[in-house]
């Protein structure tokens, strides 16, 4: 093993701190904030720097067990929220499962307006909205696939000057090749000064755009500077790539950030945890350490410079992409304080930095790790891994057959599955299972680490799911068969499954029978646009999209016609070429394809190693020692039968309050929970009428203190709910 080193990336990181502060007489101030900034809930996660932290402090240790629903309101759809609501002055701001954007009285929770289109609505994921404001201007900004609006934060109309008719296309500022790609927003932008820096998702697929970041102009939407996360021929990192003109590939695309940012508004740098390059889980035509996917990006926020990068993975190819923004925190050393960045990842581990030089301020070791065995892969010979902190989520390195769950009925069939599964440290894809611990969404997940930022401590909330990764030499559909499915194959079978049947276990539908639920024309709007953690297929034609329509919802040709003007009819026995086949286009086949989302489960569909399931974690980022660790959520089949909290799949993030304690929903069972944050006791407890997978927010309106969240249910199999909670303490 050696210990990772700075090398280049810390010599222009240190001529650009020269240059900056010495050279104009100024020092960075290291500092990062002061609790007066944590008494409001302005920003995504409560604050610039995501620490998810409040100073308000009218409910304690003491009083928390009366807390009470103050009031709740009804969204007008229903399904799964994964908003974080923002707070500004006695208005609430927010946005329902079906992406329509909202403001309430904070006080009580009455309706002050609601933007969105009833007819046309969209239901993929959003985790809130961002909040601008420049004298009497005061603006809401957010998305709608891959639309960005600017509404007046007063009436919820959008604002005329803004790009055309209040919005802007987010692909504006990426290459001429994406204007017909998949690019959405989950995540709400970053406001700084008069600009907004978006996060993208986009396909993780061959052919994907390339996930730049992107900043526009909040007052105007004009794109007012772009980083490539995928570098051009002649730009830093481009060597990082087998090809230096990897820019230009037809095939490769993403490293988004599509998870949000950090900003340290006072020295003025954003800080972006970028995603892995697509395509995913194969990366053959993506060969190289392959900078900037995977990468802390420490921007100059005024112009997008590249001040300092660290690489987390090198070539990707387990979609390791880090999962939520950083926190901004400061922390001890030899008795000074220093200004840091910690990033969670899903692997479980947490890195340390100092912000403004990007040194580590625990060793991180390059560590050898194994070699693949796909024709044309070349997965890269170390991975780096801190030191410290120890990881927050068990590893699939370390178990033993004792780590299989007591409770399943079928121990034996799971434990032969584990034992002829690849469970080593970074085991590349194979066509054998390879054991994912930490799984696809992490330990860590979206919801993302509170961190109280003058103390130095971290609170993250971790699932313990296991999956089976494994991949499978490319079968190219069967030209003979009808081109709906041969579409479904091509696009759709990695995650619903080829027999249609999806795995439910593990949140992909089945598709058969959705004739009954579909029209054409709304099942074509679903493929186009996409819904919930499905991407939109916005690339394929109309007759494309009639084909695979006719094929899932199993309709006739005769009855199928929904063409212009009634002109093109497409049935599941037409013949279309659908897929380009010749080698370097996009859309190719891949010589190996992923076999699909698989989570280890026993035959009641519970989790095939043994609890905890979910678990909460301290961690003192001064030392990297960890201050207490629990269990989170529980299984009520288990729990009726008497059993020790399990802990449950969990997305969706903590609060913390300066006086003690942490608020933290997230968890299957549908509670809402309050611990002391120095002990990790449970002091309160309250069942939702839907489960809470979002983050919640503290904030204080009246001069009354509120505690709100969305309770919209759906994820991990749960009934779908469309309630704003807020709670308060009894008023006399």
């Amino acid at each position: 093993m050696k210990t990772h080193t700075l090398h280049l990336r810390a010599i222009l990181c240190t001529v650009w701190i020269a240059a900056l502060f010495c050279g104009c007489g100024e020092e960075p101030d290291t500092s990062f904030t002061h609790a007066a900034d944590f008494t409001t809930w302005k920003d995504y996660l409560g604050d610039p720097g995501r620490s998810h932290f409040s100073t308000l402090s009218q409910f304690n240790r003491e009083n928390v067990r009366d807390l009470e629903v103050a009031w709740e309101y009804r969204a007008p759809d229903s399904g799964q929220m994964q908003m974080n609501p923002l707070v500004v002055d006695t208005v609430i701001y927010g946005v329902t499962a079906a992406l329509r954007a909202f403001a309430l009285d904070a006080r009580t929770g009455e309706e002050l307006w609601v933007f969105g289109d009833t007819l046309n609505a969209w239901h993929s994921t959003s985790r809130g909205v961002s909040y601008w404001e420049r004298g009497d201007d005061k603006r809401i900004l957010y998305t709608v696939g891959s639309d960005l609006y600017a509404l007046d934060a007063r009436t919820g109309t959008p604002v005329e000057g803004f790009g055309s008719g209040g919005k802007i296309d987010l692909r504006s500022g990426l290459p001429a090749s994406a204007a017909d790609k998949f690019v959405i927003s989950n995540t709400p932008g970053t406001v700084f000064k008069d600009l907004i820096i978006m996060p993208l998702r986009i396909s993780e697929g061959p052919g994907g755009a390339p996930g730049d970041i992107i900043a526009f102009n909040a007052i105007t939407g004009e794109v007012a500077w772009v980083f490539h996360t995928i570098p051009l021929a002649g730009e830093f990192g481009a060597d990082t790539w087998e090809d230096p003109n990897i820019r230009e590939s037809p095939v490769v695309g993403a490293a988004n950030n599509w998870a949000g940012m950090a900003l340290d508004a006072r020295n003025e740098i954003l800080y972006v945890p970028t995603g892995s390059a697509a395509p995913d889980f194969y990366g053959g035509d993506r060969r190289g350490a392959g900078l900037f996917a995977n990468t802390l990006l420490a921007l100059d926020a005024n112009t997008g410079e590249r001040l300092w990068h660290f690489q987390f993975t090198h070539h990707d190819i387990w979609d390791r992409d880090p999962p939520a923004p950083p926190n901004l925190l400061t922390v001890m050393r030899d008795g000074t304080p220093v200004p840091a960045v910690a990033q969670v990842t899903k692997q479980g581990y947490v890195y340390l930095f100092h912000r403004i030089t990007g040194e580590p301020l625990f060793d991180i070791e390059e560590v050898p790790v194994p070699a693949s065995t796909l024709q044309g892969e070349a997965a890269w010979p170390t991975q780096p891994i801190p030191v410290k902190p120890a990881p927050y989520a068990r590893q699939a390195r370390y178990l033993t057959e004792a780590d299989i769950s007591p409770y399943a009925p079928d121990r034996d069939s799971l434990l032969a599955l584990f034992n002829k599964s690849d469970k080593r440290l970074y085991a590349p894809p194979s066509t054998d299972p390879v054991f994912l611990l930490p799984g696809y969404d992490g330990a860590a997940e979206w919801g993302g680490a509170a961190a109280d930022p003058e103390k130095g401590i971290l609170y993250v909330n971790s699932n313990e799911m296991a999956w089976i990764l494994s991949m499978s030499e490319t079968q190219v559909p069967d030209e003979d068969l009808p081109a709906g499915q041969r579409i479904y194959l091509t696009y759709c079978a990695l995650c619903h499954q080829p027999d249609r049947k999806g795995v439910a276990a593990s949140g992909y539908p089945s598709l058969i029978g959705v004739g009954s639920t579909y029209t054409p024309e709304t099942f074509k709007t679903l493929i186009s646009k996409g819904k919930g953690m499905m991407p939109g297929f916005p690339q394929l034609t109309e007759a494309e999209q009639d084909a695979l329509a006719a094929y899932l919802l199993e309709l006739d040709a005769a009855e199928y016609n929904t063409g212009a003007a009634g002109d093109h009819k497409a049935a599941p026995g037409d013949k279309q070429e659908v897929v380009a086949g010749e080698p370097g286009e996009e859309g190719r086949p891949l010589p190996y394809q992923h076999d699909g989302y698989h989570k280890f489960l026993d035959a009641n569909g519970l989790p095939g190693i043994a609890p905890p399931w979910g678990t909460l974690h301290a961690i003192d980022l001064n030392t990297g020692e960890y201050l207490w660790q629990v269990t989170l959520g529980d299984t009520e089949s288990l729990k009726a039968r008497g059993e020790r909290p399990t802990g449950t799949e969990n997305y969706g993030g903590p609060v913390v309050t300066e006086n003690g304690l942490l608020f933290i929903g997230a968890t299957k069972d549908g509670f809402f929970r309050a611990f002391d944050r120095d002990t990790g006791q449970l002091l309160w407890e309250y069942r939702l009428p839907a489960a809470a997978f979002a983050t919640p927010a503290i904030y204080e309106a009246g001069g009354r203190q509120y505690i709100a969240l969305a309770c919209g249910g759906e994820k991990l199999g749960t009934p779908p709910g469309n309630s704003i909670i807020a709670f308060s303490l009894k008023t006399e």
